[in-house]
């Protein structure tokens, strides 16, 4: 199937994936109303095979030390899988997959399926990494761009994490775990209990980001946007949190976004 814009429907849900973009969500709307940011970088992408930043674009496997390039001087950021082209496995009228074999500059082989479930109150995404050849370690998230203002409602974030990774003055963990602290943040948080946060418009929207997952990025230092990323480990987590892509056991992670009028 080619990689042309998808558009998925769900009573007066509506989602368009851009397979060609980075196999990114690059619009949802509800009853007509935009929700994410639009824009070729924007909208929803997916962070694999890492997360955030890698400190100097510099990870070890084993004994190895591999180099990847500083996308964000001076490291590397948000994977390479945001920057190619997706292939369509399957669409149907509320459900999509899509699939990305990953490859240079990423210096191991394997495969990425991205699965895309909505219904009239929900949009589930669904992620998976698998390779067939040596394990590597990697990371799996999400990256949505959210408006700020719904019909001229300024959203509010609520969340009760149970840490705050402390952040260096190089935008990365420091490895300290401190109180949560008041925003605005570029920052990662600790749910041990899984990720859960509520954005609301008051009087328009109110929208839950949900994951099994046990890390957040939230990210509101914008105007335009806020973002609310649930992910497999922190930033720089290739070095301090891997997970392991064996033959046997692939890395899956999902999140769930669902809604609410008011």
């Amino acid at each position: 199937m080619s990689n042309e814009d998808i558009t998925l429907t769900a009573g007066d849900a509506e989602v368009t994936l851009a397979p060609g973009n980075g196999g990114r969500v690059a619009g949802l709307r509800l009853g007509g109303t935009e929700l994410l940011r639009q824009g070729d970088r924007f909208g929803c992408f997916p962070m694999v095979p890492w997360c955030g930043r890698i400190r100097d674009g510099r990870f070890r496997d084993g004994a190895e030390e591999r180099q990847l390039p500083l996308n964000a001087p001076p490291h590397a950021i948000h994977g390479t899988a945001r920057d190619a082209a997706w292939n369509v496995a399957r669409a149907t009228a509320d459900e999509a997959v899509l699939t990305y074999d990953l490859t240079d500059p990423w210096p191991y082989p394997g495969r990425v399926t991205q699965v895309f479930a909505l219904t009239p109150d929900a949009l589930t995404l669904t992620m998976a990494v698998e390779t067939y050849a040596s394990s590597f370690p990697a990371q799996v998230g999400w990256h949505p761009w959210f408006h700020r203002t719904l019909a001229g409602a300024d959203v509010e974030i609520d969340f009760s994490p149970a840490w705050q990774e402390e952040r260096g003055a190089d935008h990365l963990p420091t490895g300290n775990r401190i109180d949560p602290q008041p925003g605005p943040w570029d920052d990662c948080f600790g749910m041990p209990d899984g990720v859960d946060v509520t954005l609301t418009w008051p009087g328009v929207l109110r929208l839950k980001v949900t994951s099994p997952e046990q890390w957040v990025v939230v990210y509101d230092e914008q105007e335009a946007a806020v973002c609310v990323e649930p992910q497999t480990g922190p930033p720089n987590g290739l070095n301090t949190a891997p997970r392991l892509v064996t033959p046997l056991e692939p890395l899956e992670a999902t999140t769930t976004w669902s809604w609410t009028r008011l």
